[in-house]
């Protein structure tokens, strides 16, 4: 495997990380209610029973999706239509996900603001998007090219290759439908212990990774999808889907919980998968509303991640056969405002990631509108005032021409028109 020296990054560098990031979850702390005291990634939350049950019972019981309803490769998204926590239809606003994210799972605002305003510009019409695929009932403004192509269609845009359970868009064929044996990867790692931490699934992660490297020819590490996407697809597992309880107030995720989110019944060998009917468990427990799943938190586990495996920060791919990964160095991407040695010090990585997404907008966006305007300044604005709560280097502009060589990132396949 080729790589740049983001990949050999010394990891020493994360101290330097760290310390920043926990400086802005303690101002998060003192902007909380005087009688809540905020609790960090490194503390133990408290469990309180009646604010952490999430019901599916009464009008939140498990209704399977219809014919036109719309669901796709988010196992967490699935699960909150079919127990009407955000539309049925599958098709939501904004504001619709920021909420329905919080109440089921206590992702926090910032993180699912970020995540709902970039899906609504870049997977749908900046206002609503589908969780499946294009749905005609995203409208279309006089702006937009043609129909929004939802999260099913966002491959290199918003979704990523080296899913936990779906397969590469260039090795199946499509990347929103649960690939079995993928999930029965995942399930083999913890089934020793019935246990599914973040460690093990940074093992998993780790093993697609170099699978994607070794059979995907068009394998591509995005800076939005593959550095920030892809290992919140991992984290959010563990983060989201573990159950909380008194004995274990961070959470547990066990083989039975994994299986009812992941839509899969059957015994382990013999697993059967049921396209879009992901479930809550019964007496299950979200994270307790002082320990939401923040940005900050967030960044903590993708640099967890990173100082075992520096390979998942190096942004480039396959360059059209399979084990010729090339990554691009930062430096020269983003003309010295970032560079390998640098990127891991107080809160760049983030910085560095959030502002490439902006860079690429007007690529990504404008094969879906006449005018890329209104999308970009919507998400522009967004992550404008993120970058500047973190104290980020300004990054003007990049080198676009560095992703020219990998065919993953620009060329269309299979109704899929490419990043580019």
């Amino acid at each position: 495997m080729k790589t740049t020296s983001l990949a050999t990054l010394a990891l020493a560098g994360l101290a330097n990380a760290y310390p920043s990031i926990m400086a802005h979850l303690s101002d998060q702390a003192k902007a909380a209610a005087p009688n809540e005291k905020r609790q960090t990634p490194v503390s133990i939350p408290p469990f309180d029973a009646a604010s952490q049950y999430v019901s599916n019972q009464g009008e939140h019981k498990f209704v399977a999706p219809g014919p036109t309803d719309q669901r796709g490769p988010c196992p967490g998204l699935n699960a909150m239509a079919n127990h009407n926590y955000m539309p049925h239809n599958g098709i939501a606003t904004i504001q619709q996900f920021i909420d329905g994210t919080e109440k089921v799972f206590g992702m926090g605002r910032d993180l699912g603001a970020f995540l709902a305003i970039f899906g609504a510009a870049v997977d749908g019409n900046a206002v609503s998007w589908s969780i499946g695929g294009p749905d005609p009932r995203v409208s279309i403004p006089l702006n937009l090219l043609g129909q929004p192509m939802g999260i099913s269609g966002s491959h290199n845009k918003y979704e990523s290759d080296n899913s936990p359970t779906r397969g590469d868009l260039y090795v199946e064929g499509n990347d929103y439908k649960l690939v079995l044996k993928r999930f029965q990867r995942l399930y083999d790692a913890g089934k020793a212990k019935d246990d599914y931490n973040l460690q093990t699934l940074t093992d998993v992660r780790a093993v697609g990774f170099q699978e994607s490297i070794d059979t995907n020819p068009y394998f591509f590490n995005g800076p939005f999808p593959g550095v920030l996407v892809q290992p919140a697809a991992y984290t959010f597992i563990y983060r989201f889907m573990a159950n909380k309880s008194a004995e274990h107030p961070q959470g547990k995720l066990n083989g039975e919980v994994l299986k009812s989110f992941f839509a899969i019944t059957g015994e382990d060998g013999n697993f059967k998968y049921t396209e879009g009917h992901e479930r809550i468990p019964d007496n299950w427990y979200k994270r307790n509303l002082i320990d939401e799943y923040t940005i900050p938190y967030f960044t903590l586990d993708n640099l967890e991640m990173a100082s075992q495996h520096p390979e998942f920060l190096s942004v480039g791919g396959n360059t059209g056969k399979v084990d010729t990964f090339t990554g691009v160095d930062p430096s020269d991407l983003t003309g010295g405002v970032f560079n390998g040695a640098t990127l891991l010090e107080s809160n760049n990585l983030m910085c560095y990631v959030m502002q490439l997404a902006v860079q690429q907008l007007p690529d990504i966006l404008s094969g879906l509108f006449t005018d890329v305007n209104p999308s970009q300044d919507l998400l522009g604005t967004e992550l404008n005032s993120l970058t500047n709560s973190l104290g980020c280097p300004k990054l003007n502009n990049i080198d676009k021409g560095q992703f020219d060589k990998y065919p993953g990132y620009k060329n269309s396949y299979n109704g899929y028109s490419g990043a580019k």
